[in-house]
């Protein structure tokens, strides 16, 4: 099959399986039933907490994959680095329709020794996804270490945490005000928090704006990541394309240090979204760091495609007096020059680029 009639998802898919085996990562399968306690102890981590349930010819409680990062992190070895990437679809409640839905994902995972090559190496991973995607895209990138040393020093509770949270991924600059005078926040505190949530744009600017901010040991160590991680980027090719922005936050109870977001011009949503689950493998009873992206495929169903108008390039007519070894050899013809081509007895409501008659005998 060549690459011309093969379809925008397909394309991305091999692309992203060449991709990603360049760098050292091996193809990971899941299987399609997995237990259902390994999803039920980590409900919060799932994107959509519908998850399809069954019982086993045994009576163990099945679950049709929901996530296919808690399956890797349960197979993981302790001890090891594993880079694996997969071609999998899941299946969760569609946040439009409120339906099951399966979703087509490519992505990958890195399991082990979390330091700055390790994270710099992902990070520029999801930006050359997004790139075989689209030219025109963005990957917005965030530090929950950043947030998370911030809270720590403000020193307000999980509630404040929690509201501040949505708050920033809304960059709702006047609800935090809001919530910092009901809490009564200090004012330099407060500052903080404004420029954070209004921090958004080039990784030389942002970093500039940021370093002020970060007076705490636990605020700077952050910042010295971050920074560390952006030197490297700065100098790819894909360096304008990525942007810091703390609105990107995740479940913080699961993710830590780097968290980030993939966007292509002509979607309307986030097509990769990935980051740092130190603490998601803590709590799986890993002794080792994790982070990894998905690619959401089905997101991509129509887009960048002709609309030529047409259902096929060729249709090739014929009937019982056909010569069968003409028929052949014509279809293999059109499918020779790359050409898609539909052989049938009456044209229907097909439409087609190139009529074939050879109905009646003729050739």
């Amino acid at each position: 099959m060549t690459q011309a009639v093969l379809k925008k998802q397909e394309r991305v898919s091999l692309a992203l399986r060449e991709l990603f085996r360049k760098y050292g990562y091996a193809p990971y399968k899941m299987n399609k039933f997995e237990a259902y306690d390994l999803y039920v102890a980590n409900k919060d981590f799932l994107v959509s907490d519908g998850i399809i349930t069954f019982n086993d010819t045994d009576g163990k409680l099945l679950a049709l994959k929901p996530d296919v990062t808690l399956s890797i992190i349960k197979n993981a070895t302790d001890g090891e680095t594993s880079k694996v990437f997969y071609n999998e679809n899941v299946y969760r409640i569609s946040g439009e329709t409120k339906q099951y839905k399966e979703i087509m994902q490519v992505g990958l995972e890195r399991i082990g020794d979390t330091d700055v090559y390790a994270l710099y190496e992902t990070v520029y991973l999801a930006a050359q996804s997004l790139q075989a995607i689209s030219e025109n895209f963005v990957l917005d990138v965030s530090h929950l270490g950043i947030l998370s040393a911030l809270f720590e020093e403000i020193g307000a509770g999980e509630r404040f945490n929690g509201k501040i949270m949505r708050l920033l991924a809304q960059k709702n600059a006047h609800g935090i005000s809001e919530i910092c005078k009901e809490y009564a926040i200090l004012e330099k505190q407060k500052d903080k928090l404004f420029t954070i949530v209004r921090t958004y744009g080039d990784i030389q600017t942002v970093l500039k704006t940021l370093a002020p901010l970060c007076e705490s040991k636990a605020m700077q160590e952050a910042y010295n990541e971050l920074s560390a991680v952006c030197g490297l980027l700065l100098k790819t090719e894909l360096a304008e394309k990525i942007r810091l922005d703390f609105s990107v936050v995740h479940n913080m109870n699961y993710y830590n240090g780097f968290v980030f977001k993939g966007f292509v011009e002509g979607i309307g949503e986030g097509v990769l979204s990935g980051g740092q689950y130190d603490r998601l493998m803590a709590r799986m009873n890993r002794k080792a760091g994790g982070i990894g992206f998905a690619v959401y495929l089905d997101l991509l169903e129509g887009f960048g495609e002709c609309k030529s108008g047409f259902d096929v390039d060729a249709l090739v007519l014929y009937d019982d007096a056909t010569d069968l070894k003409t028929l052949a050899q014509t279809v293999n013809s059109f499918i020779a020059d790359g050409k898609s081509v539909n052989a049938l007895k009456s044209q229907g409501k097909i439409r087609c680029k190139e009529l074939v008659d050879l109905t009646g005998g003729g050739k």
